[in-house]
């Protein structure tokens, strides 16, 4: 069974700069897309920033701010976080998710969690 392990969560200043990693381990099928998640507290899961070989997608509040990465070879996926304000305050989780031809369910992260002061 394949599992995501993210690393990198802090608490930071407002204003400051935090980089997520994720790493793919275990028996997991050929990664397709690969990205990122967050649920701030009291609220639902959203996406923020999410690639697959055609497209990068980002969610309009971390646009400018935010940069996904990724290291295929390696089944590693990066966020770089920038300018971070204390509403992009949650615990950010890894998501991946084979070719939609492929039938294996997405595997997520347990997550690591940003907090950003005022």
């Amino acid at each position: 069974q394949g599992q995501l392990v993210e690393s990198g969560g802090d608490l930071v200043e407002s204003g400051g700069s935090l980089r997520l990693s994720c790493v793919a381990s275990g028996s997991i099928f050929s990664i397709y897309t690969m990205g990122w998640y967050r649920q701030p507290p009291g609220k639902a899961r959203e996406l923020v920033a999410i690639m697959n070989p055609v497209s990068t997608n980002y969610a309009d509040s971390v646009k400018g701010r935010f940069t996904i990465s990724r290291e295929s070879a390696q089944n590693m996926v990066y966020l770089e976080m920038s300018y971070l304000k204390p509403e992009d305050t949650a615990v950010y989780y890894c998501y991946a998710a084979p070719h939609p031809t492929e039938n294996y369910p997405e595997v997520w992260g347990r997550g690591t969690l940003v907090a950003v002061s005022s």
